[in-house]
């Protein structure tokens, strides 16, 4: 896949993609006052130092973000892991790649930088829209390498669906499979947990057991 998309192709995707502006200059101010007086409609706004990287330190001026605040802001600007993401910015796309490429190395698999940028959408007469941007929150969760993460992170991630340790916490799956990869994570965050074997193609076996679409 072109890890670019042209302003023409977007234009006729916007419906079907999260848009993130990450408008940036090294050494300038953030790009929060640009995004408010003009951006790509439905647009999220993305701040580079505080959403793509953690403070400065040993790790250098701009070092990776970790995974949870990382994932968090995702969800904040609406990212969701089926749905298509393209960045942009007015800095010849270097911002726009560092959100894409963080997004891939946690998992997504359909990130791309708009090629040309906010500058380009407008000269190509691209439909804009001012003030603090709206939406719905995504559901974006950090896949970086197939290793398990760390205790604390798991249980972070957990407590968010209210499994925490002491609560009664079952999981299921399509038929019992996957779900005991959770069950493993889950001990590793400390959390008991049982597996529903049958999952939900046992689950279906009777029409009288109730579900929810």
């Amino acid at each position: 896949m072109d890890p670019l998309i042209s302003t023409a192709e977007l234009a006729r995707r916007l419906d079907e993609v999260t848009v993130l502006d990450v408008r940036y200059r090294l050494g300038g101010p953030p790009g929060a006052a640009e995004f408010d007086a003009g951006h790509l409609p439905g647009a999220a706004y993305v701040d580079l130092d505080a959403d793509l990287a953690a403070p400065p330190g040993e790790g250098g001026r701009h070092p990776l973000p970790d995974a949870l605040t990382f994932a968090a802001a995702m969800r904040r600007a609406g990212v969701r892991a089926d749905r298509p993401v393209v960045a942009y910015d007015d800095w010849a796309g270097r911002a726009a790649a560092r959100a894409c490429w963080l997004l891939h190395y946690h998992g997504h698999e359909d990130v791309r930088v708009l090629d040309g940028g906010w500058s380009a959408w407008r000269a190509d007469g691209g439909a804009t829209e001012t003030g603090a941007g709206s939406g719905e929150p995504g559901d974006f969760r950090p896949r970086p390498d197939g290793r398990f993460r760390s205790a604390a992170e798991l249980a972070a991630v957990y407590a968010e669906v209210g499994a925490t340790p002491g609560a009664d916490v079952a999981a299921y799956c399509g038929s019992g499979v996957t779900a005991a990869h959770d069950l493993l994570a889950l001990a590793r965050a400390g959390i008991d947990a049982a597996l529903y074997p049958g999952s939900w193609s046992g689950w279906i076996t009777d029409p009288r057991r109730p579900i929810e679409r």
